[in-house]
């Protein structure tokens, strides 16, 4: 008859930190640390509370010129500590942790996840998943915490001088229109999309019967914007919306007669002007 002998732990012996020696080049790093790590995470959803989906990471401290290196392990396991549920604020709170973990006085994190939004065709009703590309990032310096919102809404632009020259018809296309805001308060995703779907010519969408594809084709071609048009616009709604402190807004045009994009960005920060 064989006994099961019990596997033996291996001893724990000190390991010497290697990161923590000095190093005598004398010259700061302003960023170290992991990049492109991808890990399942929970983000906050205004119509079913949280949605579950993959997000890349990129995470930095600053290094003292005095210090051979950073301990990389450390950033997976903060990450590992908060990926149950990220919101703005949650955020805010692991950028701090990260910063005083490893010891620095500045850190910077950057996610960026696939977003989902349950939306309705405009005639049919029927109903169809978009996604929409949308990034945390932030900065915590000096215990200071800074975070901002990021996402790309796809719309369709229609050109006002193709529809004001041409007998019949004008030329549109596929758009971005990408919104990076600095919350005063707690601001959800769906709303900057709805921000910028707003502004657009037209909004995009999944699926599309007959009915609503003439709704979108004839939508668009009564509101035709230039790229100019569309910054504006959008920057007119944000200086409206107390919430929002500061601001980027982007757009841009995939031309289909030009072998090129349209662009235009705006940016502004309400805190500098007063308004």
């Amino acid at each position: 008859m064989n006994v099961a002998v019990p596997a033996k732990k291996p001893k724990v012996h000190s390991v010497e930190d290697v990161q923590g020696h000095p190093d005598n080049r004398r010259i700061p790093i302003n960023k170290v640390g992991i990049k492109d790590i991808f890990h399942p995470v929970k983000v906050k959803d205004r119509a079913r509370g949280e949605q579950h989906t993959i997000a890349n990471f990129n995470m930095y401290v600053n290094l003292p010129h005095d210090f051979k290196g950073t301990h990389m392990s450390r950033f997976v396991e903060i990450l590992h500590r908060h990926e149950r549920e990220i919101s703005v604020e949650s955020f805010g709170i692991m950028l701090a942790e990260m910063t005083e973990h490893l010891a620095a006085t500045s850190g910077h994190i950057e996610m960026s996840f696939p977003y989902f939004v349950m939306k309705k065709a405009p005639v049919s009703g029927v109903e169809s998943l978009m996604n929409y590309q949308a990034t945390i990032f932030g900065e915590h310096r000096d215990g200071h915490t800074e975070v901002w919102l990021k996402v790309v809404v796809p719309t369709t632009s229609l050109c006002p001088c193709s529809k004001e020259i041409s007998d019949f018809g004008a030329h549109n296309q596929r758009a971005h229109i990408t919104l990076t805001a600095r919350l005063n308060e707690h601001m959800w995703l769906e709303e900057l999309i709805q921000i910028a779907e707003r502004e657009a010519s037209c909004e995009v969408y999944g699926i599309l019967k007959r009915p609503d594809e003439k709704f979108v084709t004839e939508r668009a071609y009564e509101n035709p914007k230039f790229v100019e048009d569309t910054v504006r616009d959008v920057a007119v709604a944000l200086n409206k919306d107390k919430r929002v402190r500061a601001y980027i807004v982007e757009a841009e045009n995939f031309e289909s007669i030009h072998n090129h994009s349209a662009y235009a960005m705006i940016e502004h920060d309400k805190e500098m002007t007063g308004s």
